[in-house]
């Protein structure tokens, strides 16, 4: 690990994996705060590096440390499922493999909650980190494969690490954006043609509002010829993403349907599953949308936003009661879905339940409010009015 200022993170992460390593090498960067204290009480080996801005600096020198013959990386806002680790034992097993790709839930993330990220390798001397914000192992495995032919890299299916820096509140705390642009754009100035940096690049300029220069850099990475699956299947995904914004649907749907012929696992397809199946949707084409979200939630049955949308399709296409169920079990796994109560009690109003529907509103207004969405809560309060329901709302919320 590499850890700056992460006390409040830092107990639940180690407490993920005290029990399941051999040692925990911690390079602490100039905190302020306890995290050192902390790592040294779960028994870590603590060191310490001035921050270059370079992350890979970083993570290298924190292997410099490690005595170990495999190495698992975490960052400070991520936890090790407890129930992985009998498959990670089994994969560090085979005398071939060389670095295992684990799939890690992005807490938090509503389009895309799951990303493959290379953390687990062997302590071999010719892999280490490089790329100065997105550090990655990725491009010493690829060389060393070549040299030595009997090495595997491998993919386990089943989440490995919970993510928890995805959460808005954790993104709001957060001023990453003209680090990682500074850096990225450093790095790419002297390797021009990378297609990894051009897609993580060129999907930051989309986030910051550079929609032209990301649409640029993100063809540019597809031109180039090199990408591996998931950078390809990344670098098309983002590139439909502009295109949705842009209102130039048939590239956006073509977009996505690349990005979901590429050979990797499904789970990490679920984004642009999701997105497709919004277009289709939008162009009315119910019967494939609700074909795409089936497919969605025979993936990953648990994803909230799966029934949502799911559950919208069976509202267009006047199927009511199908609708109201799946709204609900969106709803059964996340309580605080304000718009799939609005959604709910919509349905509900039309198939005349009205003390049901009742209960949805009143739920949505509450959730608004507490999410400190008040326009939405106004918004749906105006619509109740014009309904004559908001008296019965109000006096429900009292």
């Amino acid at each position: 690990m590499i850890v700056k200022n992460e006390a409040e993170n830092l107990p639940q992460c180690l407490a993920s994996v005290v029990n399941v390593v051999d040692e925990m090498v911690v390079l602490d960067t100039g905190s302020t705060d306890k995290t050192i204290g902390i790592a040294q009480q779960f028994g870590a080996k603590v060191s310490f590096f001035a921050w270059c801005n370079d992350f890979s600096a970083a993570r290298n020198e924190a292997l410099k440390q490690v005595q170990g013959d495999w190495v698992l990386v975490l960052d400070a806002d991520e936890v090790l499922s407890a129930n992985i680790v009998s498959q990670i034992k089994k994969a560090i097993e085979n005398e071939n493999n060389l670095a295992v790709n684990l799939i890690r839930h992005e807490i938090g993330a509503t389009q895309s909650p799951y990303s493959l990220v290379s953390r687990l390798f062997r302590n071999h001397p010719e892999i280490k980190f490089n790329r100065p914000y997105h550090a990655i192992i990725d491009d010493s495995v690829t060389q060393l494969i070549k040299k030595e032919l009997h090495w595997q890299v491998i993919n386990l299916p089943a989440i490995a690490i919970l993510h928890y820096g995805y959460q808005p509140e954790a993104i709001a705390s957060l001023d990453k954006s003209n680090r990682a642009k500074k850096a990225m754009e450093g790095f790419l100035s002297q390797h021009p043609n990378d297609p990894y940096t051009c897609n993580k690049l060129g999907a930051l300029y989309l986030k910051i509002g550079l929609e032209k220069e990301g649409i640029k850099l993100l063809i540019k990475g597809l031109k180039s010829n090199k990408a591996d699956v998931n950078t390809l299947f990344e670098l098309h995904y983002h590139l439909a993403n502009a295109y949705v914004r842009q209102k130039k649907i048939e590239l956006a749907v073509k977009h996505y349907q690349k990005a979901i012929d590429q050979p990797i696992l499904p789970s990490l397809k679920l984004g642009a599953y999701n997105n497709l199946g919004s277009l289709l949707l939008e162009m009315r084409n119910y019967q494939n949308a609700c074909k795409i979200y089936e497919l969605v939630l025979r993936i990953d049955p648990n994803f909230a936003l799966g029934y949502y949308n799911l559950a919208m399709a069976f509202k267009a296409m006047g199927r009511l009661p199908e609708s109201a169920a799946t709204y609900q079990k969106a709803i059964a796994l996340n309580p605080d879905y304000a718009p799939a109560y609005q959604n709910l009690g919509v349905v509900l109003y039309k198939l005349g339940k009205l003390p049901e529907s009742l209960d949805a509103f009143k739920n949505a207004i509450r959730l608004h409010q507490a999410q400190n969405r008040f326009q939405d809560a106004e918004n749906l309060r105006q619509g109740l009015q014009d309904i004559g329901m908001i008296l019965e709302v109000e006096r429900a919320n009292n």
